[in-house]
């Protein structure tokens, strides 16, 4: 087959669009960063406007570079920032209210509420999420209570609400198309990942209307095509998977225990479960992975650190120990061990296993003899232990082993601290060739529904190893070392007092 995949990456602070040729290899890519409101502290807002405007160019751009038309282009594949929240009018296409982004806070009243009803148990039954501001469900509340005539035109089925997939995938078709996917659904709060239909129980109780709700589809499918104004000539839609699921797909994670870990601002861990919808013991989230087709849908668990490269930047911005992330691997293996010194990076408190917002960051095992480079290889190990934390969580919940982990973000780029990983989970570390994951999974989605791909097993085997990590450290050194990280994360915990 001759032709190329096109993948828009919608994220949090910038659109990007890459093309791809039909071995899955990038070959041009474009990326425009967009406008972040604050209106109020806590509150956190993007123009769905210049999101649309921002992912148009963008593609624009790369077509512009690779020297082709769009009709030289296969098909396309959408992956994006999840839970962020818009609605607009079905009729004239304008947003009713900025989008409020997953970051915002503003919704965290209207959760503990619902955990004072102890409606959050139904919740998490269902959706498999906890209740949170973070999830989309409470922001469509809020604007249909909030924005003056909102509920009404809702009621008449005026408005649509979608996350960003659904509202680039409306744009895109000139408002033919109101879906999204079983992966973006899953994160909504409203969508019941066992019946696979939006929850009526949980639409009543946060009364928001079901005709403002978007089609539920598979991961990848031929959904429509691009109307032929926007790009020239028209391109077939046929993958859509919220960025992590897009990213555990571009890493070929296809079988059950089969996990990645991306390492960004803070760290996103997925094991895929397969077609068991596993409760999570530990406050790991329960996920759709994927659906291919008409083929059974795919779960995941999901665990998230906090504070990954943040803990980095904080050296960098807040301490001033270093100059540039580059210089933390040299630092740390400027010394043979960290000298017993532990950095719980709880600086927003502790996610998954522990779920303690009281909790806070701490240093401990410091002596006369401690250097920066002590301090630096510390926060390095941190990132380590907080995901081994979550690999144990996934372990004991599933009954699943790791095997391996895939890893990608700006932050595998550091050799130092993906063997420290390896060390320190006691498992191999894979770094793959291409690490635009999540660009490239959504490519990859897009491919499979338009026959690029004949099956999983083409695309696994197409999947390569930039680099591989195997653990060095013995057994004793790891769980000895492991301890006494559980014992400073006891020293960090609870230490705000309510």
């Amino acid at each position: 087959m001759t032709g190329y995949l096109l993948a828009l990456d919608q994220g949090t602070t910038s659109s990007r669009a890459i093309l791809f040729d039909l071995a899955g290899a990038p070959l041009a890519s474009a990326q425009q960063e967009f406008t972040q409101h604050y209106p109020q502290p806590g509150w956190v807002e993007h123009d769905p406007l210049e999101i649309w405007q921002t992912q148009r160019d963008v593609v624009q751009t790369v077509l512009h570079q690779a020297g082709i038309g769009s009709a030289d282009v296969t098909a396309l594949g959408v992956t994006n920032q999840r839970e962020t929240t818009i609605l607009w009018d079905r009729a004239s296409g304008e947003p009713v209210y900025n989008a409020i982004v997953w970051q915002c806070r503003r919704t965290a009243p209207l959760c503990d509420r619902i955990k004072a009803d102890g409606f959050d148990t139904a919740i998490r039954a269902k959706t498999g999420l906890v209740t949170d501001a973070y999830f989309s469900g409470t922001k469509v509340a809020w604007i249909l209570d909030n924005v003056p005539g909102v509920r009404e035109r809702a009621e008449r089925g005026e408005l649509a609400f979608g996350t960003v997939d659904s509202w680039l995938v409306w744009k895109l078709t000139g408002g033919k198309l109101h879906i999204t996917d079983v992966t973006n659904a899953s994160r909504t709060l409203l969508y019941n990942i066992h019946t696979r239909d939006w929850d009526d129980d949980i639409l009543a109780y946060l009364k928001i209307p079901r005709a403002l709700l978007p089609d539920v589809r598979p991961s990848s499918e031929v959904y429509g095509e691009t109307v032929p104004y926007i790009f020239g000539a028209p391109i077939p839609i046929a993958g859509i998977a919220g960025d992590q699921q897009a990213a555990t797909f571009g890493q070929a994670c296809y079988t059950p225990g089969q996990s990645k870990n991306t390492y960004g601002t803070g760290c996103f861990l997925l094991m895929n479960t397969g077609e068991q919808a596993i409760a999570s013991q530990g406050g790991l989230l329960t996920t759709a992975l994927w659906q291919i087709g008409s083929g059974p849908l795919h779960y995941a668990l999901e665990g998230s650190v906090f504070i990954a490269g943040a803990a980095i930047q904080w050296l960098r911005d807040g301490l001033g120990l270093i100059k540039s992330a580059s210089e933390t691997a040299d630092l740390a293996i400027s010394v043979p061990d960290s000298g017993g010194v532990y950095l719980v990076p709880a600086f927003v408190g502790l996610g998954a296993p522990y779920w303690d917002a009281y909790a806070r960051g701490t240093i401990v095992g410091l002596t006369r003899g401690t250097t920066r480079a002590h301090i630096v290889r510390a926060t390095l190990e941190s990132i380590c232990f907080q995901s081994r934390d979550l690999v144990d969580t996934m372990q004991a919940d599933s009954g699943l082993g790791l095997g391996v982990l895939r890893v990608d973000g700006g932050a595998v780029v550091n050799d130092v601290l993906m063997q420290m990983q390896a060390d320190l989970l006691g498992a191999p570390v894979q770094r793959p060739q291409v690490t635009e994951t999540t660009a490239l999974g959504a490519a990859l989605l897009a491919g499979l529904a338009t026959g690029v791909w004949q099956s999983l097993d083409d695309i696994a085997r197409q999947w390569q190893v930039n680099r591989e990590f195997v653990p060095h450290m013995s057994a004793d050194q790891r769980e000895t070392l492991y301890a006494g990280w559980k014992r400073a994360v006891a020293r960090a915990r609870d230490w705000i007092e309510n």
